[in-house]
């Protein structure tokens, strides 16, 4: 094998309630419920899956690493970006279905972006390239 070439991606978040983090998901953002296992979520969000677990200590494969969601809302070490067409609507609709921004939409240079978090405080953005 000369090529890393996966299957699929997915993008795993840590929540505190995954039964309330499916739940917003769906509402806010049109993701749909592919499947549940045990407390496990996994989400099919535009072209990408998302995989809602609670927190963890260790495990024998990953012996020092303990799963846990953020514990500061005013730090995050990533977030997801969602390119969209038109960020005044896009923030409009999100907001009324129940999307918390940060602010209202800003301009940067060529851009304009918003952020928001879900329930567990995992940042988000919208962002529309002008």
């Amino acid at each position: 094998m000369d090529t890393f070439q996966p299957q699929a991606i997915t993008h795993m978040l840590v929540v505190s309630d995954p039964e309330k983090s499916r739940d917003w998901y769906v509402k806010v953002l049109d993701a749909t419920v592919h499947s549940e296992y045990g407390s496990s979520v996994v989400l099919k969000l535009q072209d990408t899956w998302l995989l809602l677990v609670e927190g963890a200590g260790p495990t024998p494969d990953k012996p020092t690493i303990t799963l846990t969601e953020p514990d500061d809302p005013n730090h995050a070490s990533s977030q997801i970006i969602f390119r969209v067409d038109d960020c005044q609507e896009t923030y409009r609709l999100l907001t009324s279905r129940g999307a918390g921004f940060l602010t209202s939409p800003r301009h940067r240079g060529s851009e304009t972006r918003a952020f928001f978090q879900d329930p567990d405080n995992h940042l988000f953005e919208i962002s529309e390239v002008s």
